[in-house]
């Protein structure tokens, strides 16, 4: 894990604050949650921080580093959409295991990392499926397992439990 940092971060779309001088420090094994109506910059932030945005002003750093100006894959960090953003041609299996497959892991060690985290979120049965034939909470749930697979210092979760079922 790592300490997440925003130092007067701004996001301006035209004349329009998305993110407005925030200022935030997460510790390594913290939790922060970030609460607030729909439009008020949730989503913008956390796209900032895994660097597809990039900010008007001000700075993040991870682990006492700046990234400004580093690309989300060297940045090390998981986001989770609440849109799950899931390739529907893919297989279950081939979703998940998808970002271990660009960063070149090898094919046995792919399989490996898939199944702990197909059985740690009790999809490990649906791994031959496509998305399509999967209820909401276990599309969220494969989302879930591809980002857990790879590892990353940082989890970014935009509203990733809404769709979960019970």
């Amino acid at each position: 894990m790592a300490v997440v940092e925003t130092r007067a971060l701004r996001k301006h779309f035209g004349d329009t604050a998305a993110v407005d001088g925030v200022d935030l420090l997460a510790s390594e094994g913290e939790y922060l949650v970030l609460l607030g109506p729909s439009g008020c910059g949730k989503t913008t932030l956390l796209r900032l921080i895994a660097g597809l945005e990039r900010p008007t002003d001000g700075q993040i750093l991870i682990d006492a580093r700046v990234v400004n100006d580093l690309p989300p894959r060297v940045r090390k960090i998981a986001m989770v959409f609440q849109s799950y953003a899931l390739y529907p041609h893919k297989s279950v299996f081939k979703n998940i295991a998808f970002p271990l497959a660009a960063e070149g892991v090898p094919k046995a060690q792919r399989a490996e990392k898939v199944a702990w985290a197909a059985s740690l979120l009790g999809i490990h049965e649906r791994l031959d499926r496509k998305p399509r034939q999967l209820s909401g909470g276990e599309r969220q749930r494969v989302a879930l397992a591809r980002a857990l697979v790879r590892e990353p210092q940082l989890f970014l979760l935009d509203e990733p439990l809404s769709n979960l079922d019970a």
